[in-house]
């Protein structure tokens, strides 16, 4: 006799569950995303229900915690053979207890959406989602505004720039991404550190992201230089606060795709500076 759905015990995932993580992921019509799933996996904790039938996993997520002021959720993901049964419910709900009293954030797609509301989400913000091949159209930036990689000495430096604009430690996070990504870059003026970003692999695009800059300009030099770099289309996700940036990658070739609803429970809004804080290291992670 099967274990009913309601009675399947939800466990802690590892970096074993990769493959079944990214089996869930091509399940639902997504991008496969192994190389983001062993960042989250490793970074963050995982949770997710083991199908009875021995076919992988039911139903996913995974929390990358900034310590007390905030949890961001991501990956939530529920089989189509398991769909629209109380699963993913389920699973939120476990999420919620295990986070307690800590703040939480996520980006939810509009089939999402109405689950987390009902959960007690609040649409706090919202990100546009871009793609396409980076063709300059309009003139370089200032000499003044340019880039260059990164370098190990440039580590503290980027974690105090980070720390200050994102509003919370990620160093966690930060100090992957010299392994995760394919470029790392910053930006700087007179010896100063304005601003640093990151291109990471994931399937045929680069995405870009973290993008933390003191000002659109400088932020158009980032992803310039990024992209400059690449043979890939690029992806990021910017907040939609930030018109004018999004106006220019859209002269410069990339294509708007999707909206979502950047979600908060237990704060009205996220901490930080959102005037510097143009695109999050992944939506999955914040």
């Amino acid at each position: 006799m099967s274990t009913p759905l309601s009675e399947l015990p939800i466990r802690r995932l590892t970096t074993d569950d990769l493959i079944s993580c990214a089996d869930l992921s091509e399940d639902r019509g997504w991008p496969r995303e192994e190389h983001k799933w062993g960042l989250l996996l490793t970074a963050g904790t995982g949770y997710g229900i083991d199908d009875p039938a021995g076919k992988g996993l039911v139903t996913a997520c995974v929390l990358t915690s900034y310590g007390p002021g905030l949890t961001a959720i991501g990956m939530v993901l529920v089989a189509e053979r398991y769909a629209r049964q109380g699963v993913g419910r389920r699973l939120m709900k476990h999420v919620l207890e295990e986070a307690g009293g800590t703040p939480l954030t996520l980006h939810a797609t509009p089939y999402g959406k109405p689950l987390y509301e009902e959960l007690g989400f609040l649409t706090t913000g919202r990100a546009e989602m871009v793609r396409g091949r980076f063709q300059p159209s309009a003139p370089a930036p200032a000499p003044e505004m340019s880039t260059r990689p990164a370098t190990a000495e440039d580590l503290p430096a980027i974690l105090r720039l980070d720390n200050e604009v994102f509003g919370l430690d990620r160093t966690h996070m930060i100090t992957r991404l010299p392994a995760f990504a394919d470029q790392l870059r910053v930006a700087e003026e007179d010896g100063i550190l304005t601003g640093y970003a990151a291109a990471w692999p994931n399937m045929d695009t680069h995405v870009i992201g973290p993008l933390i800059a003191r000002d659109t300009e400088t932020a158009k030099a980032l992803i310039a230089s990024l992209a400059a770099g690449s043979d890939r289309p690029i992806r990021t996700d910017i907040d939609v606060r930030h018109e004018e940036l999004l106006t220019w990658l859209k002269e410069n070739g990339l294509e708007p795709i999707a909206f979502n609803a950047v979600m908060t429970y237990g704060i009205p809004g996220l901490p930080g500076d959102w005037t510097r804080r143009f695109a999050p290291l992944s939506v999955a992670a914040g």
